[in-house]
């Protein structure tokens, strides 16, 4: 391949127009020492949510087609762990969280969400169970808010919790030589198949998920492990080319992509990490009855930006349409390797097709791929009109 709401909520009972303030949900690292492979070179230390792992390593660019054609290797061991044992870890996961985790066979890999009372998504996090232990990798400065709300949910179940995010640290390998690059590293044989995970003989585990192969690793270990992967063929990569693939797949991130009004089903977590048909979880009855009764109030969309502009978007600032009227709120945004300047955005799901919008006043049309073919009024686009980034009028 060439490239890589409360009980009573109806669609119309969630609006868009506060979208917060610039930069708004976007966590930073807790204190910490910055990853060892800032010290690989041409590294470029990341801002805000990625500090203390790398933006880039001197050419995102070929970053992006190496995760596409080739191997890149990306650096998460910002990220938080925390561990669940004990012989009710599951069936008490499962109560607190929107999968079905009761049934969970050993080495399975798979997502979760936790949710607010009115169905708002509070948490996001990889669900791993290996070995008598359930794994669950989280963004960087969310594990302490985690860790805090499942202690406060024990009571009498038979868990013990911890925060494992000094002693193994995530790397994950991307692209279609990934396999050739971690047998000639010796890690391993064969990556696991899809939605499972393998010890590591090297102490760990890697599973495969559809973002990749992730190494969980000692993370003493981190730069000799790296420094193995990356003479077998994996290209250090950063968090600017990790954005701009994962906007092209429209893959959401806590705190970057979604606001704390953000509901499951306005992004695909409902389909990757929630379970329709299971027990009673918190924030159930808003997922269940937007998913029958009715289409989210917004979707998550794809928008390409005017490369013309001098400056890109703002994650957390509004999209507006050319009169002025918010409709929206800016995601992540990245310059793309063969799309140029592109952002993922939460806007309302009553947007027009081919509406011409503005980003933080950056010309913005959505991709013809995200609009709904029941609200389109004509024929379906086959490409992006540029035209439209000239009949926006600024005021």
């Amino acid at each position: 391949m060439d490239r890589v709401t409360p009980d009573d909520v109806t669609t119309e009972d969630v609006t868009t127009e506060d979208p917060g303030p610039a930069g708004a949900q976007q966590p930073t690292r807790p204190p910490g020492k910055p990853s060892p492979l800032l010290s690989l070179p041409g590294a470029v230390a990341a801002p805000g949510m990625d500090e203390g792992v790398a933006w880039h390593y001197g050419d995102p660019i070929a970053e992006q087609r190496a995760a596409v054609r080739g191997a890149a290797l990306f650096d998460l061991s910002h990220r938080g762990l925390l561990t669940v044992t004990g012989p009710d870890r599951l069936t008490w996961l499962n109560t607190l969280t929107s999968l079905l985790l009761s049934d969970l066979p050993d080495g399975a890999a798979s997502a979760a969400l936790v949710l607010s009372p009115a169905g708002h998504v509070e948490h996001h996090m990889g669900v791993t169970d290996l070995g008598g232990v359930s794994y669950l990798d989280t963004e960087p400065a969310s594990a302490a808010a985690l860790l805090d709300y499942l202690r406060s949910m024990v009571f009498w179940s038979k868990v013990e919790l911890a925060d494992g995010t000094a002693e193994l640290a995530q790397l994950r390998l991307v692209g279609p030589q990934l396999a050739s690059v971690v047998r000639a590293a010796g890690l391993l044989a064969e990556p696991p198949a899809l939605g499972s995970a393998v010890p590591l003989a090297v102490g760990g585990f890697a599973r495969t998920t559809t973002d990749g192969l992730d190494l969980f690793v000692a993370r003493a270990d981190v730069s000799r492990l790296a420094a193995g992967l990356i003479a077998a063929g994996g290209l250090p990569a950063g968090s600017w080319a990790a954005d701009a693939l994962r906007i092209e797949s429209r893959t959401p991130r806590l705190g970057a992509d979604t606001d704390d009004r953000t509901i499951p089903n306005e992004v695909n977590w409902l389909a990757t990490a929630v379970h329709l048909s299971k027990g009673c979880y918190r924030g159930q009855e808003t997922v269940a009855r937007v998913a029958n009764l009715g289409r989210p109030p917004r979707r998550l969309v794809l928008l390409h930006l005017d490369g013309s502009a001098d400056r890109l978007p703002e994650t957390g600032t509004a999209v507006t349409t050319a009169a002025g009227r918010t409709v929206g709120r800016v995601g992540t945004v990245a310059h793309h390797h063969e799309d140029g300047p592109i952002a993922l955005a939460l806007v309302k799901r009553s947007i027009p097709a081919g509406t011409p919008l503005l980003a933080d006043g950056v010309d913005a049309a959505i991709d013809p791929d995200d609009i709904d073919a029941d609200e389109t009024t004509g024929p379906p686009l086959s490409v992006v009109d540029r035209r439209t980034f000239t009949d926006i009028r600024r005021r």
